[in-house]
């Protein structure tokens, strides 16, 4: 499953960040392969929102859509 199929409010954990370059930009967030995220919101055609603790990032549906994780 990959990001962008999560839902809102679900439980997420990150399996696979594949492109090195986003995984090192993506570690500076908080988001790493093992990493518990809440989906808090998810625009029509827009974004996905997680919360990573008190901080909230948004990735791009594109960058979502390479992103391997597991429902928790």
């Amino acid at each position: 499953m990959t990001l962008d199929l999560a839902t809102k409010g679900q439980q997420i954990e990150v399996v696979t960040i594949p492109d090195a370059t986003i995984r090192a930009q993506a570690i500076r967030l908080g988001i790493y392969e093992g990493a518990k995220l809440i989906c808090s919101e998810k625009l029509p055609a827009g974004p996905v929102i997680l919360q990573n603790r008190m901080q909230e990032i948004a990735i791009g549906r594109n960058l979502a859509k390479k992103i391997a994780i597991k429902a928790l």
